[in-house]
């Protein structure tokens, strides 16, 4: 049965490795939420994972069954509303239910710790098919656009040079 938990700093590791096996390299084919056809290089890394655990004002959720982890999500608390990221399932996970159960907890979370009135996140715009999941599940486009970080490698090397951010977000009612 899958539990959440938070993260914590013996996490790092094990949180890196499944973001880099859900978003990049060839194991991320497995999966059908691989960018690894228009960005290589690294995801994430461990000192990102340490920079968000050490913040107040964020946390990472994990999604974990008989002590290993398949499944991730980070959080930040702003003013009204809750920025998600670093959303990750196991490619060999995905199509099981676990990232909506994970999205439905993690929406939960920000209303009942936070307070939050919403949730937003940014998607790769030329990700349709995450894009229109999101969407089956509340989010709207809110026609917030913002440049890829080319010049920020730790987030990875893009082979392409069209690629925006779009905001997607979903109010609770």
């Amino acid at each position: 049965m899958l539990s959440y938990r938070l993260a914590s700093e013996e996490d790092i590791k094990s949180i890196v490795d499944l973001v880099e096996s859900a978003y990049r390299g060839e194991s991320s084919r497995l999966g059908w939420t691989t960018e690894a056809d228009f960005i290589d290089g690294q995801r994430t890394d461990a000192q990102e994972v340490i920079e968000i655990l050490e913040k107040d004002n964020q946390v990472l959720i994990l999604g974990e069954e008989d002590g290993q982890i398949f499944a991730s999500v980070q959080l930040n608390k702003s003013s009204d509303h809750a920025y998600l990221g670093m959303f990750a399932v196991a490619p060999t996970m995905q199509g099981k239910g676990i990232g909506l159960s994970l999205l439905k907890y993690a929406e939960e979370f920000v209303q009942k710790e936070w307070s939050s009135q919403g949730l937003r996140m940014s998607v790769i715009s030329i990700r349709e098919e995450l894009i229109a999941w999101y969407a089956r599940h509340g989010y709207v486009k809110t026609g917030q656009i913002t440049s890829f970080p080319y010049e920020e490698p730790r987030y990875g090397i893009p082979n392409r040079d069209d690629l925006v951010l779009e905001r997607m977000e979903k109010i609770f009612a």
